[in-house]
């Protein structure tokens, strides 16, 4: 079947804020992240994409703009099912905030049983967001062939479950998974298995670099800004 190449979004304004974005709606790229999103297209130069498909968040859509302009005519289709995680009352506030609230433990432990307040189960993300790429592995494989590669770009949760069901871990291990802003994980889905070729490569490893103040043990919610 398909390969497909999950992009999260370049670094936004609500990362750099420490805000927990969800479906807020006008979160876009900051200055690094439209930075991260123009050197997308050199990334992917010599990979041959069928299609493109993207959570309709303005995020995403702009960091999809250069790679676009750099292959017109490649097909763009919109999908709300690799959107981001609907973190309800959760949504716009800051993740230092949000640590001291008892069910970030359940998120950060136990997620397969966490339920935003308002919101969507992390359970159903998964769900809904595995539902989207198998659909869409048919549909590209009927039109292109066994050999297509597609890409899809949406957000730090979404891909870490996506990781997660492919590798075969349950949802509760999907927290130890990271993936930076604006980098490539590539999984090659086949008739017996799924196999993970790339996970979380930015290109350079700056995120290996070791932070001025430490990230603590927790695993950022919504998938943190990146590297400094």
């Amino acid at each position: 079947m398909a390969t497909l190449i999950l992009v999260r979004h370049g670094r936004s304004t609500a990362n750099t804020a420490g805000v927990l974005a969800g479906w807020t709606p006008g979160v876009a790229l900051d200055e690094r992240g439209t930075a991260q999103a123009a050197a997308l297209p050199a990334r992917l130069a010599g990979v041959p994409l069928a299609a493109v498909v993207t959570s309709p968040l303005q995020r995403c859509r702009e960091t999809l703009a250069p790679l676009l302009d750099a292959r017109p005519g490649l097909p763009v289709h919109s999908e709300e099912r690799i959107g981001e995680c609907h973190y309800g009352d959760w949504s716009g506030r800051k993740l230092a905030e949000l640590a001291d609230e008892p069910l970030m433990e359940v998120v950060q432990r136990h997620p397969s049983n966490a339920a935003f307040p308002g919101g969507e189960s992390m359970r159903v993300m998964q769900a809904r967001a595995v539902e989207a790429v198998r659909e869409w592995n048919a549909r590209v494989e009927a039109a292109h062939g066994e050999d297509a590669v597609y890409l899809m770009c949406s957000h730090g949760d979404i891909i870490k479950s996506l990781v997660a069901d492919a590798l075969g871990m349950h949802l509760d291990l999907f927290q130890r998974i990271h993936v930076d802003p604006c980098s490539v994980t590539a999984v090659r889905y086949t008739r017996l298995r799924p196999s993970l070729l790339r996970l979380g490569d930015t290109g350079d490893l700056a995120g290996l670099i070791p932070r001025e103040e430490p990230g603590g043990e927790a695993a950022e919610v919504g998938g943190g800004a990146g590297a400094p």
